[in-house]
């Protein structure tokens, strides 16, 4: 008797006991899944993965580890404005010329150089470095305010082949803003790459009242 009460019971309900817990994991596979996306777009999407590490090709190979890092070349002989306006310049065919009209004239990559030269043709070098257009930066204002190369453009001096190795995110420039003394350094050390301080961050403090460096965090720093 009681089992026949038991079933007519059950009777009652169209779907079985266990389908009551399948909003739940509904609900768990939906926030499941947003996390997952939000952790996509804020991760694998981030500079850090998108940007860091790229290395195009350019029309002629230029080695900074021999330039720089073997030769000594001073990165201001070949970008010459960086001490003085907003952009870097990429060097002229005309300061190539300085060294390889007599170096090494039969390389067919200098013969190229050699066409440009005389054509007044530019090379297409492609942009390594490069920011959003809605984003402004002071290439000048930052030189002039103790932040060395290297600071945001690694050891370029050991580098083949030039590539970004920070992701120039708005985040990572925030915490440069924020905290600014470890990457300030003295002003005849801005190219040098091997320079270490003994205490960075004390001298970093020290310089920042000597330069007056007072970085900003509003918004129309930037954004312009």
């Amino acid at each position: 008797m009681e089992q026949e009460q038991e079933k007519e019971s059950n009777n009652k309900y169209i779907f079985p006991k266990w389908s009551n817990s399948i909003p739940k994991l509904i609900m768990l596979l939906v926030l499941g899944g947003l996390s997952s996306i939000v952790f996509v777009f804020w991760f694998w999407f981030s500079p850090k993965n998108l940007e860091v590490g790229y290395e195009p090709e350019q029309p002629i190979p230029y080695s900074h580890k021999l330039h720089v890092g073997e030769l000594g070349i001073d990165c201001r002989y070949c970008h010459t404005n960086v001490e003085d306006v907003s952009h870097a310049n990429i060097p002229s065919t005309d300061t190539c010329m300085n060294c390889h009209s007599v170096i090494k004239t039969d390389s067919e990559h200098i013969k190229k150089l050699k066409k440009s030269y005389d054509t007044g043709e530019p090379i297409p070098w492609v942009n390594v470095h490069m920011l959003p257009e809605y984003s402004y930066f002071n290439h000048s204002r930052h030189v002039n305010s103790g932040v060395g190369c290297v600071s945001c453009h690694g050891r370029i001096d050991q580098m083949e082949v030039v590539r970004q190795v920070e992701s120039l995110s708005m985040s990572w420039c925030l915490e440069c803003h924020r905290e600014p003394a470890k990457n300030i350094r003295p002003l005849d050390k801005i190219t040098d790459m091997e320079w270490v301080a003994e205490d960075p961050i004390a001298l970093g403090e020290n310089l920042i009242k000597e330069y007056h460096v007072n970085p900003k965090e509003n918004c129309s720093t930037c954004h312009r």
